[in-house]
């Protein structure tokens, strides 16, 4: 996997204002259907790591894995960020392939 190429596509949603972060924001748009994609980070805390997992399985958004939460905050330019959820489906798509 090319984490700079996810890394800089995920930037390019996050400008694009296609992507939210935060636990609650992200499991309220899985909730709303509008979430395509959710990136959570390994190092998530096995609570939150359940919570979103079972949340997008009941929803059927498909979630990806990515190695750390600073990797991921990184790609957003922001602090350190454990999930985020992507709402438009051409970058989900394409991040999902990145990150298979």
């Amino acid at each position: 996997m090319n984490q700079n190429r996810w890394m800089s596509l995920l930037g390019l949603a996050n400008r694009a204002r296609k992507i939210i972060s935060g636990e609650e924001l992200v499991i309220k748009e899985v909730r709303s259907g509008r979430a395509k994609l959710v990136i959570l980070s390994k190092d998530a805390s096995a609570n939150t790591n359940k919570k979103i997992t079972d949340k997008c399985k009941s929803y059927h958004v498909p979630v990806c894995l990515v190695e750390n939460r600073h990797d991921l905050g990184q790609a957003i330019g922001k602090e350190a960020r454990v999930v985020v959820a992507v709402m438009d489906a051409g970058f989900a798509k394409k991040l999902s392939e990145l990150l298979d």
